[in-house]
């Protein structure tokens, strides 16, 4: 089985990009710490890149900033690539099947993207219509 499960923080803005098939893919990197303080009592961050595709790969990118806090489920992938310089590089990454989207740079209250707007209770005094009027700070998302 392999499964990881992640909380942090991003350490920037994700990177969003189509590759030529027209797929879009989102990376980013998770700062997630350590369950124990080391010998100082600092408790250090582990720096977890994170891949995300298509759907959910346009959603990491326009919702994520850096700052933010996200949870992870996905799939620990490893890969190897040969540098300009002849060597061989090794990558390892979570590829995401989930994203929760938990809290911002201030820590305000968590909001997931998923959530459907409630529709506006119906208004007799609209003018041509039955519904009032919404100001954007109101919607969810």
């Amino acid at each position: 089985m392999n499964k990881a499960i992640l909380i942090g923080r991003l350490t920037r803005d994700p990177e969003t990009r189509t590759t030529q098939s027209g797929v879009t893919r989102t990376t980013f990197t998770l700062a997630v710490d350590r369950r124990f303080p080391n010998q100082q009592g600092v408790r250090e961050a582990d720096f977890i890149n994170i891949v995300a595709w298509r759907q959910l790969a346009d959603l990491c990118g326009r919702y994520l900033t850096k700052g933010r806090q996200a949870a992870v489920i996905g799939q620990i992938q490893t890969r190897s690539y040969d540098a300009q310089d002849g060597t061989k590089r090794y990558v390892t990454e979570v590829v995401a099947d989930e994203v929760e989207f938990l809290g911002s740079k201030n820590d305000a209250p968590p909001r997931t993207f998923n959530e459907a707007p409630a529709e506006p209770a119906p208004d007799a005094s609209a003018p041509g219509g039955t519904y009032a009027d919404v100001d954007d700070d109101e919607l969810p998302f």
